[in-house]
């Protein structure tokens, strides 16, 4: 199970969920107060500000970054759950639990990951340019970009609440 909040609620999801591990997808610099509940070993921070295209002075999401989050998903053991967060847990959190999912479940459909993720959380907008590199990486020729597309942008709100998506 994946569980995804924003920074504000990772306390709260690691306690309530039993997660032994986190992986903080936010910008470069922020700190991070991990649960202590959580070892050292089993939390990942990848920096990078929620963006769509290079813009300067801010880092965008890069092909090293997708392949960190993929790195930290295949080592995760599955036996507690992890938990995926960002600083609203809108973007960059839902692009990385999706990745995640595609990667761990690489039978299951990126359109049917898609609409779980959308029916899990209507807020749930993932970021493009990191699911398109994961697309690219993960070899799903557009399927990725193309079901996020389809599920579309979610609902406005200031920050997202917690939810799960299932990999079976």
């Amino acid at each position: 199970m994946i569980h995804v909040c924003p920074l504000s609620r990772l306390e709260e999801t690691v306690t309530r969920t039993g997660a032994a591990h986190v992986l903080s997808v936010i910008n470069l610099g922020t700190p991070v107060p991990v649960p202590a509940s959580v070892a050292r070993d089993n939390h990942l921070f990848v920096g990078f500000n929620d963006i769509v295209a290079p813009q300067e002075g801010l880092i965008h999401p890069a092909a090293e970054h997708v392949d960190a989050i993929l790195g930290f998903a295949r080592r995760w053991p599955r036996e507690a759950p992890l938990v995926v967060h960002c600083y609203a847990g809108i973007s960059r959190s839902t692009a990385s639990a999706y990745i995640a999912a595609c990667a761990l479940s690489p039978e299951r459909d990126e359109g049917e990951l898609a609409r779980a993720l959308r029916a899990a959380s209507p807020i749930a907008t993932p970021n493009a340019l990191l699911v398109a590199l994961a697309d690219a990486a993960l070899g799903r020729r557009g399927r990725m970009v193309a079901a996020v597309a389809a599920i579309g942008r979610g609902r406005e709100a200031m920050e997202n609440e917690p939810f799960e998506i299932r990999l079976d």
